[in-house]
């Protein structure tokens, strides 16, 4: 995607008696012990130059940094780098930001995605000083998201000030995928009137006090977005499992007898399923897409006529998917949606549509807890995001992953997470390569031996099955050897 291409005149982003001003200035301008809310999901739609002249500063900084999902290097490597990040909310994935926190450096504080809007807005967390935020063009007291929207209305109602970079390497014709619905405050919320994926009840603005823009700057850089894997041997026997409980589940429930609306977590598995369903029959029956991101694969599918809506709060998508998208817009529009991430995660919502719900995990134990964040109980990895949303309140949640990890070396079905992001009662479905648990309706020790025969690697069964005879000497409901939980791979 070249700046020829995509870029459009100042008069066609720049509207009313808004002025432009460079980073520097704008970055100047924020206090050192400031709270920054930043646009950004999925690793895209974040601020880039301010960020970055923010790290350049020199200055001793110790800022509170406010995103939705991911976001890119300029904010979680160059600041992080730069010592100018004392606190981080709610999610972040690069190598440097992650280190900072296990080492107690940033104090992180996670939270479910479809709650942070709210938490953020009535002041349970932190008070926002400043909004930062990206767009493809903006007036007196409205402005249009880029490639993500996420909590970004909150956090503009939320701040005392608002920055906004205008991106010029992106299409100004993004404002047509667009939706953007603000629900009242409790105790006086109303359902949200949102009656199928591809509605649209909203703006294609996030307005704003036109006393509160600080400024804007411009830049053409480019997000740091996804970069893909290939589907490894055993992401395509994920898919292979995930395809056969699928036609079974969509035969035998009446919920799908006229239409299918799926969900798939973030990253390269998600993406690896996201495609594989070009190779599903849902016969007439309607496909939609109600999410959290939109990924390489769902281009796929759409291009193919083989999902009729893509509805989510970000476009997450490979350098190669926004080139893709960006020079073919005003097609991709028809059927794309983007929308806050309080609608896009809205637990009324996912369960109004019945979603099949699909997200990943680090580990899930025997009877079906589910550790998605730290690894060995301790370091973080990334963050819960919005999968809590997708395990509690699809109808059929559904958790894909590797029986192993480093090669084999280590299982990934355990007799016991040390972390728990999701329960028993969230989950209704364990996918491996080597199988499928279907774990609803069953007792806990049903549930182990499900997981046992149907998605642990052959070469850890014995020794799950081992654990199990000494933890059901002790009797309870949910058996456990408490002495041997983490310590499980011997004889005894």
């Amino acid at each position: 995607m070249t700046d020829e291409n995509h870029s459009q005149p100042s008069e066609n982003r720049i509207h009313g008696s808004v002025t432009v001003q460079d980073a520097e200035t704008l970055a100047a301008s924020i206090p050192a012990d400031a709270t920054l809310a930043t646009s950004g999901f999925g690793s895209v739609g974040y601020p880039k130059a301010v960020p970055l002249a923010l790290a350049e500063s020199d200055r001793d900084l110790s800022l509170t940094i406010v995103s939705g999902g991911s976001v890119g290097e300029e904010i979680d490597t160059r600041l992080v780098e730069a010592g100018a990040i004392e606190r981080r909310y709610p999610y972040q994935v690069t190598p440097e930001a992650r280190a900072a926190i296990n080492e107690g450096q940033i104090a992180f504080h996670d939270s479910h995605i479809s709650r942070l809007s709210d938490e953020i807005e009535l002041g349970q967390h932190v008070d926002v000083d400043i909004a930062v935020v990206e767009a493809v063009a903006i007036g007196d007291d409205w402005f249009v998201p880029s490639l993500s929207i996420g909590p970004t209305p909150a956090y503009v109602a939320a701040a005392d000030r608002l920055i906004v970079e205008i991106n010029d390497s992106l299409p100004r014709e993004l404002e047509a995928i667009h939706d953007v619905y603000r629900p009242g405050r409790p105790p006086n919320r109303e359902p949200i009137p949102l009656t199928h994926p591809g509605e649209r009840i909203g703006t294609s603005r996030i307005q704003f006090p036109s006393e509160k823009l600080v400024g804007v700057t411009r830049t053409e850089r480019r997000d740091t977005s996804y970069t893909f894997r290939e589907p490894t041997a055993a992401d395509r026997a994920i898919a292979a499992n995930l395809l056969e409980f699928l036609a079974d589940e969509i035969h035998d429930n009446p919920v799908f007898a006229e239409s299918v609306q799926l969900q798939f977590g973030v990253g390269s598995l998600g993406n690896a399923l996201m495609g594989a369903l070009g190779d599903f029959d849902f016969g007439d029956r309607e496909v939609n897409y109600y999410g959290e991101v939109i990924q390489d694969g769902l281009l796929d599918l759409l291009d193919d006529g083989l999902l009729d809506v893509a509805s989510a709060t970000s476009l997450a998508l490979s350098q190669d998917g926004q080139d893709r998208l960006c020079e073919d817009i005003d097609r991709y529009a028809e059927n794309v949606v983007l929308r806050p991430s309080d609608i896009s995660n809205n637990p009324a919502v996912v369960n109004r549509f019945g979603v099949v719900g699909v997200n990943s995990a680090l580990e899930v134990d025997l009877y079906g807890h589910v550790n998605s964040t730290h690894l060995g109980g301790t370091h973080l990895m990334n963050g819960i995001g919005g999968s809590g949303d997708f395990n509690r309140n699809a109808l059929i949640p559904i958790v894909a992953l590797s029986s192993t990890a480093k090669e084999g070396a280590i299982s990934r079905i355990v007799p016991m997470v040390p972390h728990v992001d999701h329960t028993e009662q969230d989950i209704s479905v364990v996918i491996t390569e080597q199988g499928v648990a279907d774990l609803r309706g069953l007792s806990p020790r049903e549930r182990a031996e499900e997981m046992v025969e149907h998605c642990a690697h052959p070469e850890y069964r014995s020794d799950l099955r081992r654990y199990l005879k000494r933890a059901e000497r002790g009797g309870g409901h949910i058996p456990h050897d408490l002495s041997r939980a983490f310590d499980w791979q011997s004889e005894g």
